[in-house]
């Protein structure tokens, strides 16, 4: 008798990252559904031409019922990508779309008893206030988020919780209190522990991928509020200079989206993370202003990225991802920052005219506060 064939809903598999775990199950024998809403932000010009043909692709909103219900019928193993990202001024809608769609999706597999045998929820560094610390007299510190008054003031660093001295950043491990101090951030610790909670509840197995800043071929060139390597290749391509906040010198672990994609398909294939909050990232710090010199030398483009004196309340300022628990079921980052930026410089170089959209939203990110200026 033949194997089952593994059945599997990707919602927002049209984005970045579902668009990738999409690609991976169907070389690998899986059947795919996709649910996604093309939002707009993300996807001007309608479905992508990325979306692979051998999925059964919907069109649907998460947090509508009928819609989720349907999405969710025969399928094994459910991976939760759909989300509303980035730093917009929207707080209902991310609460709808995140928190509520996941709480609804949840209770669908439960009340409608539904066969499925796994929930994979992508969640993010960013349910961290800020990254780890070492402090030079109390060592391992949390330390907590910057006030706006700190920042206002010019002053950047992240300071040791007991003593006020300066810190320096290390690997995060998943043990870390969280918190998240954006509205996005909000709904993705929303999102983890309804997922992780859920799952103690019914006995389904459920697993929460942390990811750390992904980028690759296909994020979205249109969405101005979400993903720095995007925002900056599109003010170089116009000639512009890559705005950074703060001095450029907070840390990123930037981590290409097929080693994301991977981490997904491993964590479906084990139980031995079944129940947990995992980091999936590179493991490595990238500083904002290093980042802009390796798009820019990869642009062949000499232009200088600009601090203006401004910051966003909330940010966390250094974090590299404690990778330790993820790479006990196998996983090792493969693509490294430069062969990652090249590929997507790759890319971006098929994609037609490419317009700079940051440029045009600035001004209401400085209105709503979200975006705020050091006082001189």
């Amino acid at each position: 008798m033949a194997a089952h064939q593994k059945r599997a809903l990707v919602t927002g598999g049209a984005g970045l990252i579902g668009s990738h775990i999409v690609d991976l199950l169907i070389r690998e024998g899986w059947t795919v559904r996709i649910l996604d809403n093309l939002e707009p932000n993300t996807h001007r010009h309608g479905k992508p031409a990325w979306v692979n043909p051998k999925a059964e692709f919907v069109q649907g909103e998460v947090q509508d019922y009928g819609t989720m219900r349907a999405a969710l019928e025969d399928i094994d193993v459910v991976w939760h990508e759909a989300a509303y990202g980035g730093y917009m001024p929207e707080m209902a809608k991310y609460v709808l779309v995140n928190s509520f769609g996941t709480a609804q999706l949840l209770e669908i597999i439960r009340d409608h008893k539904l066969p499925v045998k796994k929930v994979i929820v992508a969640s993010s560094q960013a349910v961290y206030s800020e990254g780890a610390a070492l402090c030079p007299e109390h060592g391992h510190v949390v330390p907590l988020i910057r006030p706006v008054e700190q920042l206002r003031a010019g002053d950047f660093d992240v300071h040791c919780p007991a003593c006020g001295e300066a810190t320096t950043s290390i690997a995060t491990p998943e043990s870390t209190p969280g918190g998240g101090e954006t509205v996005y951030a909000l709904t993705k610790v929303d999102q983890e522990k309804l997922v992780l909670l859920w799952g103690k509840q019914t006995g389904i197995p459920t697993v929460a991928l942390r990811y750390s800043c992904t980028y690759g071929p296909r994020q979205s060139l249109f969405n101005p509020y979400t993903g720095v390597i995007a925002i900056f290749c599109t003010r170089l391509l116009n000639g512009k200079p890559p705005v950074m906040y703060e001095d450029g010198g907070q840390t990123r672990d930037l981590c290409f989206v097929e080693d994301i994609a991977r981490a997904n398909l491993l964590v479906a294939e084990t139980d031995k993370l079944d129940g947990l909050p995992v980091n999936v990232g590179s493991g490595r710090a990238t500083s904002v202003r290093d980042l802009a010199g390796i798009i820019a030398k990869g642009l062949g483009l000499g232009i200088e990225p600009l601090a203006r004196g401004e910051f966003r309340p909330g940010e966390i300022r250094s974090l590299i991802s404690d990778i330790s628990r993820i790479r006990t079921i196998g996983y090792e980052p493969q693509v490294t920052l430069e062969q990652g930026i090249a590929r997507y410089l790759e890319w971006i170089a098929t994609q037609g005219p490419i317009t700079d959209y940051f440029g045009e939203i600035e001004a209401g990110l400085r209105t709503k506060g979200i975006v705020q200026s050091v006082q001189s």
